[in-house]
């Protein structure tokens, strides 16, 4: 007994340790530990970065540079020739000093040195592209977190379709337990019936028959289930083996009228629709900044310079201006400006376009959701009659009046609506999923387990 006690004793902590999960957790958990999610925040880091680099350019740019030399011959080395100085002097009555004089005098300047120099410019006027690159930096960043969003609906969309599988085939799992207790007593009942004698062998093997059917079914449920929940584990990135989920029943299949958004407020709040005006946003900046390239830019600077090339220090300071008039580019330029000019009517005609097809697929995705809710209706009632079915069946098989094939076929019947419940439920749930994504919402987490 001890012995028994200590087993219990040693596996409590290892059951304690068994986590579910609900659908919510899950969802948080994968929108934490994805992967995909953790690039699209790099990308957007990557695009802050990016438009922090752009706002530089509103600064003077700063340079300096230097040079220090030695050369093994001098950069200066000439020789002046001084025999016109002769001819002057005796000239003018000095002749008795020419011959003291030089005919020439070597001249060697310049064999090594150090210049140093320190400039800043500062733009005044650079035809818009400074303001306009900025301003589309910031864009890039923008589209970079719409992007973040736009992955954790992906991830949504593949948690909920790995959590609803589970609860789908864990449903199926249960009607299968249900269907082997009925056939169970229905096995007892049919070997008692044969041997006293009132029916036959063949009834026997027709049950066993339909027992081997659902035990073969339940492995291939049961195998279903462990690998949905290997992905799911994997989606979420939970560190358990013990990882499952927590849910005890359906929620309730509320009518999709309490989630119905008209198509137009749909595509206004729908994130590919911020995105494509973004690109129209982007379109219209490229062509500011083409036009800017082909204005006149203005500048202005100040600098200091040291050198001592002539064997002394000098160091001055310059103040500068420069104006640049790109005259050759203008031809070119004109076409380039034509270019981004159709550039932006092709985004703007291309977001026209997408909010139209948007219009249709947000209706279409309205139309899948409530037919998936009527399936769940007409399910509904199909279980209630396949239940009133079976229990009408058995009466009649307990008097005699029916036959086994017919009661089995009663049961069998009862467990594909069941089963076609759980499918139309859970097709239910994803379909609202969709929808709420379709018109700029997240998850049927959010209103499906709302009392």
């Amino acid at each position: 007994m001890k012995k028994i006690v200590y087993i219990v004793l040693l596996f409590c902590p290892l059951i304690a340790t068994a986590q579910n999960y609900t659908l919510e957790q899950c969802i948080e958990m994968s929108l934490t530990n994805s992967y995909d999610i953790k690039n699209s925040h790099i990308d957007y880091e990557m695009a802050d970065q990016t438009k922090k680099e752009a706002f530089t350019k509103y600064f003077p740019s700063v340079s300096a540079s230097g040079v220090a030399f030695r050369s093994n011959e001098y950069l200066i080395d000439e020789t002046v020739d001084l025999s016109m100085v002769g001819s002057i002097l005796t000239s003018i009555g000095m002749g008795a000093i020419v011959p003291s004089i030089p005919s020439s005098i070597p001249i060697q300047k310049i064999k090594d040195g150090v210049v140093g120099m320190v400039s800043a410019t500062q733009p005044i006027f650079a035809g818009g592209q400074i303001i306009n690159g900025n301003k589309l930096a910031r864009v890039g960043r923008d589209v970079s977190e719409l992007n973040i969003s736009l992955t954790e609906n992906d991830v949504i969309m593949k948690t909920e379709e790995y959590f609803w599988d589970i609860v789908s085939l864990t449903e199926k799992l249960k009607t299968l337990d249900a269907v082997t207790e009925q056939l169970d007593e229905l096995h007892k009942t049919v070997v008692a019936a044969v041997d006293a004698g009132v029916t036959r062998q063949n009834d026997l093997l027709r049950v066993e028959l339909q027992q081997q059917n659902i035990e073969s079914s339940r492995i291939k449920v049961e195998n279903g289930i462990k690998v949905y929940k290997l992905l799911l584990r994997n989606q979420t990135g939970a560190s358990e083996d013990s990882f499952d989920i927590s849910i005890s029943e359906f929620p309730v299949v509320r009518d999709p009228e309490a989630f119905y958004l008209s198509p137009e407020e749909g595509v206004n709040d729908r994130i590919e629709t911020q995105l494509l005006g973004k690109g129209v946003e982007a379109a219209r900046l490229q062509n500011k900044i083409t036009v800017g390239k082909y204005m006149p830019t203005i500048a202005a600077g100040a600098g200091y310079m040291y050198h001592n090339v002539l064997e002394r220090d000098v160091d001055m300071g310059v103040v500068f201006g420069t104006v640049s008039i790109p005259l050759s580019s203008w031809w070119e330029g004109s076409h380039a400006i034509k270019a981004q000019k159709l550039n932006k009517e092709k985004a703007e005609n291309q977001l026209q376009n997408m909010r139209e097809l948007m219009s249709v697929d947000i209706e279409s995705k309205w139309n899948q959701l409530t037919e998936a809710y009527q399936q769940t209706l007409i399910a509904q009632k199909s279980i209630e009659s396949a239940t009133e079915n079976l229990h009408n069946l058995k009466d009649y098989y307990n008097a005699g009046t029916v036959s086994l094939t017919d009661m089995l076929e009663a049961q069998t019947l009862l467990q594909q609506n069941r089963d076609q419940y759980v499918d139309s439920c859970t097709d239910y749930y994803m379909k609202l999923t969709t929808y709420l994504q379709s018109t700029g919402r997240r998850s049927s987490s959010e209103v499906t387990f709302q009392k």
